[in-house]
């Protein structure tokens, strides 16, 4: 069972065919190659990098933008999707890691290797927010395409309190790695992105 990949071949079609969905502007299949692409570079860093792959497919597999729990419905799905092939703590970190996406806070955990596995897939899924201005306001065109149906001022306000939170924290990052590769870029892209909405 240790030997075979957690995400096989059939599991990735089938997830990749959910993440290709026609509403999906940003958290769609690019999004799970970058995540999947910083693992690969980070991959010394993490304890166990199969799971924390398992975590970059499942994390947004359940995408509604109208929806509140869409976390806990794509855990829920890696729960089902993996059982029988992980041995039951792992898929509760694994469950966990997905479940702290929603607020990008680190999950409860006394265990050191865990929440280190976690910081790092939450640094990974916000990475974009250091990425160049260019790429970072795609993505904030992309994201906002996902929530076309949000009236304009609505959009505004929201997105300016999900922004401001993030500037408000002591780091964005968790990782010193990724917080000296991207935390300054990141809070110059979202003070500007920032700007524009309430401009």
């Amino acid at each position: 069972m240790e030997n075979e990949p957690l995400i096989d071949d059939a599991l990735k079609s089938e997830l990749a065919a959910l993440y290709r969905a026609a509403d999906r502007h940003y958290h769609g299949l690019a999004h799970i190659e970058a995540m999947l692409a910083l693992a690969a570079e980070y991959r010394r860093l993490l304890h166990d990098p199969e799971a924390v792959e398992a975590a970059i497919w499942f994390h947004d597999a359940i995408y509604d933008s109208r929806a509140k729990d869409n976390e806990a419905k794509s855990a829920d799905l890696a729960e089902k999707k993996l059982a029988g092939r992980v041995d039951p703590p792992r898929l509760a970190r694994i469950a966990a890691m997905i479940n702290a996406t929603a607020t990008h806070q680190l999950p409860p955990s006394r265990d050191e290797n865990a929440l280190n596995d976690a910081a790092l897939l939450l640094d990974m899924d916000l990475a974009i927010l250091g990425a160049e201005p260019a790429v970072f306001d795609a993505y904030e065109k992309a994201v906002r395409l996902e929530y076309g149906w949000v009236e304009e001022p609505m959009w505004r306000a929201g997105r300016a309190a999900v922004l401001k939170s993030f500037l408000a924290r002591p780091h964005i990052f968790y990782t010193s790695g990724f917080r000296q590769r991207f935390e300054t870029r990141a809070r110059t892209n979202l003070q500007r992105s920032l700007a524009a909405l309430e401009g």
